[in-house]
């Protein structure tokens, strides 16, 4: 009841917006002349709140993977799901699906991601400028009970600024191991007082090169190729807006296409798609005593098909999924600066077919949502508050309906105690209801190799989060040391059945009968107590003024069930350092990560052996003209050549990650 009317707002406030941005622009005899071409402001930065890590220029470009999660698993407390190169999501401090959001500009994905890990999620990183990963408060403006974060990834899809000239860039590569060929074009431009933004990508891969074996445990995988984890995808983009002295509204429409394989003895295949529509607008001191009103609308519809080995469609998952969310910045008030807001989601998600696990089901959110910061003197305060109404009604008479009531708190303070030293403790209480998935599963899930058994009757997860950072921010040496801690009541988790009570796991055939060496793992989703713990620290050493420094890192994360079980796929502990040079148009980097063995494993996982990551990259920078200007750049990844298995994932005993690759590519700006 709650979402019909607050759309027909979020509509009536989107006609609304050119009306004011026009009656602006009238009562000024002269526009300004200001047209700014640096990057858009951030989320974080747009509402006031610093995101704990930012990704973005040529460190996101060092960076850049197939998928998102492969291209985040190298920051402090990340590391991906990697099913394969064509889908990987990212696991933030061993916390994975919904208790990570991810969000393009603000807003949802609209994917089924979180319902299995061989979905891929639907955004590209090679159109973003940027990537934030958000803790603490701040995440209460996104979603409720996001233990692990908020992974935030920026473009410009909506121009939200005027342009002096038109202005684009590109960047093509390619990746000997994956024999990869990429390329990227993006454009805007204004003209009077509209400005137009449109981008293009595509991507094509062959199957993976890696060292050895695929499976070192079956002779007969095969040599030298992860078979079947080719991708073939394109993503096309335009938006425009409307730029008034106040504000701006605009819309943009992509379309989003990737088709890529699953690796393994199936030989499956998904045919993903989805198209965009995006309405965003903002106008400055909309009512008195608020400064800035934000309003962002999105429809997704999504579909994708899983293909069997013949090409026969096994299974058919489509998701239309609308949200809005409209936020208003207040003035201050006893110098407390905040943001309050509403967001609203609908989503109608159906599963046809031989592996449609998950019911067709309609789902609905309403959240409200308070975060304020405060400064003072050598203190900066944050709360937060989200309250979030949340209905899974799956499309069955044989299932019930469930409604939770969700609700959430965070504080945080940061203490600059001396000149150049700060230190972080923040606290959060949030709570996630449990998904479709684990309500209402039924049936055997292929990409797992499992048959998932729901309980209808779960409760909602309660999590309490508390962070300890130590940071150095001036000098020679800096860094920071993280401390965390997270108690989760009621955790919502997957665990092998043993129905007769023998000791060992049941696993069942083709046709749902018990079979000793049945292909299909029982896993039943269940709840319990569960806590994860961990540090992350890193510290940065200048040799060289201006053109040599050093970084030292590492992480590592614990995670316990209430009987003191460890929790399946924990990240392994990780350490290593990266080696930075820059002169001139001249830059390169070295880094060297060892990855420890994982033998803090579950009931019947198996041990994952360490291995040791070398990775190399010389660039060289050109300008053509005043506005034209272009870099080469040289890659080495995996120079060692080492068999990387990823803890994290369902496929490590089938697809490693690449072998030695040699990437190279060309960037440019005009």
């Amino acid at each position: 009841m709650l979402f019909k009317p607050a759309v027909i707002l979020l509509i009536a406030f989107s006609l609304e917006i050119p009306k004011l941005c026009a009656q602006s622009a009238q009562k000024n005899i002269e526009l300004p002349g200001v047209m700014i071409t640096a990057p858009t402001t951030s989320s974080a930065e747009s509402t006031g709140f610093k995101a704990d890590v930012i990704i973005q220029s040529e460190r996101l470009r060092q960076k850049r993977e197939t998928n998102l999660g492969d291209t985040l698993s190298h920051e402090l407390g990340v590391t991906s799901s990697s099913f394969g190169p064509g889908a990987g999501r990212p696991i933030i401090r061993g916390q994975d699906g919904e208790r990570v959001r991810v969000i393009e500009n603000s807003m949802g994905t609209g994917d089924i991601s979180v319902i299995s890990p061989d979905h891929a999620v639907a955004t590209e990183t090679l159109n973003a400028t940027r990537i934030e990963i958000l803790r603490g408060p701040s995440t209460l403006l996104y979603g409720s009970g996001v233990s692990g974060g908020v992974v935030n990834v920026l473009n410009d899809r909506i121009p939200d600024r005027l342009f002096k000239t038109p202005q684009a860039n590109f960047e093509g590569r390619f990746n000997s191991a994956l024999e990869e060929r990429n390329g990227v074009l993006t454009a805007s431009g204004s003209k009077g007082q509209v400005s137009w933004n449109i981008e293009g990508m595509k991507r094509k891969t062959n199957d993976i090169h890696i060292p050895g074996r695929a499976n070192p445990n079956d002779p007969e995988s095969e040599i030298g190729f992860v078979r079947n984890s080719a991708i073939d995808s394109s993503n096309l983009s335009a938006g425009s807006s409307y730029i008034g002295e106040r504000g701006f509204v605009g819309m943009s429409v992509s379309r989003l296409e990737n088709f890529y394989g699953i690796p393994g003895p199936e030989g499956a295949k998904i045919d993903m798609g989805q198209t965009r529509y995006g309405l965003a607008g903002d106008l400055d001191n909309p009512l008195n005593g608020f400064q800035q009103l934000r309003m962002r609308f999105n429809y997704n519809d999504y579909q994708h098909k899983e293909l069997e080995q013949s090409g026969a469609v096994g299974s058919r998952f489509t998701n239309n999924e609308l949200e809005g969310r409209v936020e208003l910045t207040h003035a201050p008030v006893a110098q407390w600066h905040g943001i309050m807001g509403v967001q609203l989601q609908h989503r109608n998600f159906t599963a046809k077919g031989e592996e449609a696990f998950v019911p067709t089901s309609l789902s609905q959110s309403a959240g409200f949502f308070v975060v304020e910061k405060h400064n003072w003197q050598q203190w900066q305060f944050e709360i937060g508050g989200r309250f979030e109404h949340s209905i899974h009604n799956p499309r069955t008479e044989m299932l019930q309906s469930r409604n939770f009531n969700l609700y959430s708190v965070s504080g945080g303070g940061a203490w600059k105690f001396v000149d150049g030293y700060q230190l972080d403790l923040t606290a959060t209480r949030g709570q996630r209801a449990p998904n479709t998935v684990a309500l209402y599963a039924d049936g055997i899930h292929v990409a797992t190799n499992t048959f998932e058994q729901g309980n209808s009757t779960l409760s909602k997860e309660t999590s309490n989060n508390f962070d300890l950072s130590l940071q150095k921010t001036t000098g020679r040496i800096t860094g920071r040391v993280n401390l965390f801690y997270n108690h989760i009541n009621d955790y919502i988790f997957q665990q092998s059945r043993d129905s007769n009570n023998d000791g060992v796991a049941d696993r069942i055939n083709d046709d749902g009968i018990l079979e000793i060496n049945g292909p299909f793992l029982v896993q039943d989703f269940s709840q319990t107590r569960a806590r994860f713990y961990g540090l992350e620290a890193e510290a940065s050493i200048v040799l060289l003024p201006d053109t040599m420094n050093l970084r030292l890192f590492t992480d590592t994360v614990y995670g316990k069930l209430k009987d003191n079980g460890n929790i399946p796929r924990i990240t392994p502990q990780r350490f290593g350092f990266d080696l930075n040079f820059s002169q001139h148009k001249w830059q390169a980097n070295f880094n060297l990560t060892r990855v420890v063995q994982q033998d803090r494993v579950a009931v019947l996982e198996t041990e994952t052996p360490g291995y040791t990551l070398m990775n190399a990259e010389i660039s060289h920078h050109m300008k053509l003209t005043q506005s034209v200007n272009y870099m080469l750049f040289l890659q080495g990844r995996n120079l060692l050549d080492s068999d990387i298995r990823i803890h994290t994932s369902f496929l490590k005993d089938t697809a490693p990650m690449a072998g030695r690759a040699i990437v190279a590519g060309i960037r440019g700006v005009f």
